[in-house]
């Protein structure tokens, strides 16, 4: 049958000729107009959506708008999005903390209530397929300038080997030689001495003080209430031998900037009730940090800043799902915010490099595999740009077997102008890993979002050239990234520009979201605040506009690790491939959940048989979507199944 135009396509061809025709005569503005017009026109087209994928808005009612901080998606196939107070400081003083739930299928919301701040929080997929979120904010930065009180770190000594002891909330502490007094507004364990004998004789040496950290703050306002050298000072409050056993150390007690502060809660998202459900706190409160599902599925807690400011000092913790708990893990290491950890096939870990700041420049930012049972780490070298690694992307490319990792863009230190246009490799199943550059997008990018597509492309898309968009540095551009020709090509341009605080999310019909963006500025001139980007996009790759994509019409919902699983299919003659992938759970473009495992796949009489990979460190116990792929590499959509 002959195609024949629709109505509206020829209106807007021939509106667009007329515009193009008189854009000659009309000078400068029209000829911009006309140009927009033709671009519209252009991306439209079916060839070139078929070339080139096509972006669309997702239509939002406005009470569900909110500043879109973190994303997840969830196997009943609906998606989490969450604000906590949304990087809002009247938000949090007025402690409205948002989340909202989305489901892709029917386009329909729904406001869920939400605990606490879970603004800049972890979180990780369960095996149950609970997602598990922990930590967020206490306290919001005070910039030098907005500070009022002086105040700061205050370390408490307790040298009784016998008892720790708990300080509450208001504790005074009066310098002994400045006789300035400072207060606390929470709790905080000093722990018990620990008695220290030589090792060749027994001997008793000494007593080394259990140590606590707490925020002080000065009673009233002014410059005449700071300190400006280390200070020792009396507790107010205690009474016999804890008066000369504890005791508090200060360095310089000013109205310097203050960071953010962290939260201990932690939280389950149960999918199907829709609905938090608070579990123990963690040991630590951390604001940035990382959770990495480990092989036996607990969840590793690395980093983020505490509940005074500062950067967790390398106490590392443990989350069992079993018992809701969290345990130390009896070593230390320390990673700047939000490292990008991910679980290997032998259950190690690999840091990437990859982090989102806050923390010193020369601790923990070297890449490399980590042995969590030893504390043993073994670096990797070769990385190109190994000043700019904060707020770059890292992704594990597929099949998740190579265990082959990229690591894209990035920036310098802190609010430095500087960022990368590289894209670093690196082969962990060579004897002697190290990194080498890949291909390099056309200019340096941070923020980057990456995520894996059923067809094993990868999209790269968003970020800035400066630090949160400054100087209208967005890159407005997207790319699909081929692993076996190490190629990335242009495809359709996303109409919002995307930094700090965004992310992208694959949806279980193989289009993807992409979300937030906080741009410090508003206008190229750096003159005009910023306003955080509510609007959602969905990228609808190329594959989608195919003539037809593969179908899987039945199946288990559950699959042993190790075990077959038959589906039936009316293409199942043209199916090559099929996969399983991890649902996203994304922050500050930071995702250790993603992967994408290969499976075993047969041809079996009116279907296919596919087989899971026995090894649990490479197929956590969770929720995987099943992907199968065409002759012509066209993915099917995801189809929930369950690995115990």
């Amino acid at each position: 049958m002959k195609y024949r135009p629709s109505r509206r396509t020829r209106r807007m061809a021939i509106s667009t000729a007329v515009v193009l025709a008189l854009a000659g005569a009309n000078g400068p503005w029209l000829y911009r107009f006309s140009t927009e017009r033709y671009h519209a026109y252009k991306i439209d087209q079916p060839d070139y959506k078929a070339s080139n994928g096509h972006w669309d808005f997702l239509d939002v009612p406005s009470e569900f708008r909110i500043n879109t901080v973190h994303a997840a998606l969830l196997h009943t196939g609906k998606v989490l999005l969450v604000a906590g107070s949304g990087n809002n400081q009247k938000n949090f003083d007025a402690k409205s903390f948002r989340s909202v739930l989305w489901d892709p299928e029917t386009n329909t919301f729904k406001n869920i209530p939400t605990p606490k701040d879970m603004f800049c929080a972890g979180h990780t997929q369960l095996p149950d397929g609970k997602l598990l979120i922990a930590g967020g904010t206490k306290q919001y930065e005070k910039l030098e300038g907005d500070v009022t009180k002086a105040g700061g770190l205050m370390i408490v000594h307790n040298e009784d080997p016998d008892k720790p002891i708990t300080l509450p909330a208001g504790t005074r502490f009066t310098g002994k030689e400045n006789g300035k007094t400072f207060v606390t507004k929470d709790p905080v364990l000093v722990e018990k001495a620990t008695k220290v004998f030589d090792r060749n004789t027994g001997a008793f040496l000494r007593n080394d003080s259990g140590l606590g950290r707490i925020y002080v703050e000065a009673q009233k306002s002014g410059t005449e209430y700071e300190t400006g050298t280390e200070e020792n000072y009396r507790i107010e409050g205690l009474s016999g031998s804890d008066t000369r056993n504890v005791y508090g150390i200060a360095q310089k007690l000013a109205l310097d900037k203050k960071d953010f502060q962290g939260i201990r809660e932690a939280f389950e998202f149960d999918p199907v009730a829709e609905k938090y459900i608070t579990v123990d706190p963690m040991n630590e409160a951390r604001w940035y940090p990382t959770l990495t599902t480990l092989e036996d599925g607990k969840v590793l807690a690395l980093s983020g800043l505490d509940e005074i400011g500062q950067l967790v000092p390398g106490k590392d913790e443990v989350y069992d799902p079993e018992t809701k708990k969290w345990e130390y893990t009896g070593i230390v290491r320390k990673f700047p915010t939000y490292p990008a950890v991910f679980l290997l096939n032998d259950g190690k870990l690999f840091y990437s490099g990859s982090n989102s700041g806050y923390g010193p420049a020369t601790v923990g930012r070297d890449p490399g595999v980590w042995d969590l049972a030893t504390n043993r780490f073994t670096k990797i070298p070769g990385l190109s740009d190994p000043d700019k690694m904060e707020t770059s992307a890292t992704v594990r490319l597929p099949p998740a077997q190579d265990e082959k990792f990229m690591v894209i863009g990035g920036g310098g230190v802190g609010e430095s102008d500087e960022s990368s246009e590289k894209s670093r490799l690196v082969d962990l199943k060579d004897p002697d890993p190290e990194f080498k550059d890949g291909a390099s997008l056309d200019e340096g990018t941070r923020y980057p979002s990456a995520s894996l597509l059923p067809d094993d492309s990868l999209l790269v898309t968003g970020g800035s050239n400066d630090y949160r968009g400054r100087g209208g540095s967005n890159v407005l551009q997207a790319r699909l990234y081929d692993a076996k020709s190490d190629t990335y090509k242009r495809v359709a341009d996303p109409e919002v520009g995307r930094n700090y605080h965004s992310g992208s999310v694959l949806l279980p019909d193989g289009r993807v979201m992409i979300f937030g963006s906080d741009s410090l500025y508003g206008d190229k001139a750096n003159t005009r605040a910023g306003v955080f980007e509510q609007r959602i996009e969905i990228y609808t790759p190329p594959y989608l506009y195919r003539d037809s994509r593969p179908e899987l019409t039945a199946g288990p919902k559950k699959i042993e690790r190790g075990g077959t699983a038959v589906f039936t299919s009316n293409q199942a003659t043209s199916i090559r491939s099929a996969k399983l992938m991890r649902p996203s759970a994304v922050t500050h473009v930071t995702d250790t959940d993603q992967r994408s495992v290969a499976l075993d796949l047969e041809q079996t009489d009116g279907g296919i048989s596919v087989t899971v990979p026995e090894n649990r460190a490479l197929v956590p116990s969770g929720w995987y979507m099943l992907f199968v792929t065409d002759d012509k590499g066209t993915p099917s959509e995801g189809m929930w199944v369950e690995v115990p």
